[in-house]
């Protein structure tokens, strides 16, 4: 019989009109990889954010080795052997890997720092953990995968016996991924536990031992994961079977041409970009990491100085470079990191909304509160977002529920095109498929939507056609008659297609 490792008992926490968690009970056993899985908003983070120490419970218990411990502090969680790998940034960018490596603990000789022993200290954090980075590099110049392994080499360094990884994959790339899953299983090995905080329901059944669903704040079950299926944990989630995506627009007849674009180029991101988007459209993007997809919707969006070539929208041309130009043609962008160009966190829900409404909602120079006040409300009921008001601050949402708010900034300016950059990264099945029926409800209004995701399924489900990307071109185009994830791919690797 297993014996628990971590106990957590009548665990609650709660923030400003919202109940994170309550009445949280559940154990993990030692060495295990636990699988902590639900709907944005359920808890998940904030659960591995206690036990690290970035937030204190309310109320109930923390019991490792059946003992009680409190961790109240990150340092305190360190020294209990916690340590969280966090989704976002949690480094000092302008600071080198191993100054970082050795922030808590800087070996010094004399009062100084010993720039000798760092750097020896930081290279045997990340020889442990197998990963080849350079240690004199800044933290700014890494890839998200770089910095997680980084995390890591930190995390195993201070000697934690437990690692909460938070939603660690979210902006990976295929190879990374597979490298952290290695790593994890290497972890594992060595009897440290994980706790895997994820939305990817088949990462979960890859990787993991055993998984605990939460919903609203509460526990709904926790159980062995070769005992469960895909659609059970999914139904557990969400408190509702989950339809298959359908979408509606792709039978309707297409209206104008909406975007045409000729021959667009950057020096060392893209050349030779010729694509058009109808009214009542949605075309996809697909393409490996640093195939320039993102690059190409930002230069629509007149966000690359450099950029060449010709953009017509409602066939007027765009003068390229300008945001200003693309705003005013009706172009609107929801990018691929929310948290950085997406949204102002520190504003509330209502000014995000309206963010890019302004000039339509003010007179005089003056913002009419009552109209702004209706065009939020009005959006965030059709998209459903979750929040006690819309003056709550937009930090304080959960992940799906801060990508409805940076989607309902560009309803709200109601523009004819739309170019979405990863529009579900970090959202839940649930969340992913209210943002699916609302992108097919605006391609059944006739607007025209240029969608970038990583998710071939995704796209395969949302769009009338592919456009395949490879080495900064378009490399292949496909029709939904044409749709298979293999073809796809063979044209995003360059192979022939078996």
């Amino acid at each position: 019989m297993s014996v628990a490792f971590i106990e957590f008992r009548d665990l609650s926490k709660r923030f400003p009109g919202v109940q994170a968690l309550s009445g949280i009970s559940f154990t993990i056993e030692r060495g295990s990889c636990h699988a902590l899985i639900g709907e944005n908003g359920a808890g998940k983070s904030t659960l591995g954010k206690i036990l690290a120490g970035v937030h204190v419970a309310d109320g109930g218990d923390i019991l490792i080795d059946g003992k009680a411990v409190k961790p109240d502090t990150p340092l305190a969680a360190r020294e209990l052997g916690i340590a969280m790998v966090h989704q976002e940034l949690a480094f000092c960018p302008n600071m080198s890997v191993a100054e970082n490596l050795c922030l808590g603990d800087m070996p010094t000789t004399m009062g100084w720092v010993d720039r000798s022993a760092l750097k020896a200290r930081a290279k045997t954090f990340l020889a442990d953990i197998g990963a080849a980075i350079n240690v004199e590099t800044l933290i700014s110049s890494l890839s998200t995968g770089q910095e997680q392994l980084v995390q890591i080499a930190a995390a195993v360094g201070t000697g934690a016996k437990i690692i909460v990884m938070d939603e660690p994959t979210s902006s990976l790339s295929a190879g990374e991924t597979a490298t952290l899953f290695r790593l994890a299983r290497e972890l594992k090995a060595r009897g440290i536990t994980i706790i895997y905080v994820s939305h990817r329901i088949e990462e979960l059944f890859a990787l993991c031992d055993t998984i605990t669903v939460l919903r609203d704040g509460r526990h709904v079950s926790t159980g062995a994961i070769a005992d469960t299926t895909p659609s059970n944990v999914v139904r557990q989630m969400i408190g509702r079977e989950l339809r298959p995506m359908a979408s509606v627009h792709i039978a309707k007849e297409l209206g104008p041409i909406r975007l045409k674009v000729d021959n667009l180029a950057s020096a060392g991101k893209f050349s030779g970009i010729n694509l058009t988007v109808s009214a009542g459209e949605i075309v996809g993007l697909a393409g490996l990491v640093g195939a320039g997809r993102s690059e190409i919707v930002q230069a629509i969006f007149g966000l690359d100085p450099n950029a060449t070539g010709q953009v017509q929208v409602n066939n007027a041309p765009v003068t390229l470079g300008s945001v200003d130009n693309a705003l005013a043609a009706g172009v609107g962008l929801v990018p691929e990191d929310r948290k950085r160009q997406g949204l102002v966190l520190s504003l509330n829900c209502r000014e995000n909304t309206s963010l890019a409404s302004l000039p339509l909602l003010s007179q005089a120079g003056w913002v009419r509160r009552q109209q702004e006040r209706s065009v939020a409300s009005k959006y965030a009921e059709r998209l459903r977002v979750k929040t006690p008001t819309l003056e709550n601050i937009t930090a304080g949402l959960s992940g799906g529920n801060q990508q409805k708010i940076a989607l309902a900034k560009w309803l709200a300016r109601d523009c004819d095109v739309l170019l979405i950059d990863e529009p579900t990264r970090g959202v839940d099945v649930g969340a992913k498929a209210e943002i699916y029926k609302l992108l097919d409800e605006l391609a059944c209004e006739g607007k025209a939507l240029l969608v970038v995701s990583s998710e071939l399924p995704e796209l395969i489900g949302l769009c009338r056609r592919i456009l395949v990307m490879r080495h900064g071109r378009i490399a292949g185009e496909l029709s939904s008659r044409q749709f298979e994830e293999a073809a796809i791919m063979a044209l995003m690797a360059g192979v022939a297609a078996a």
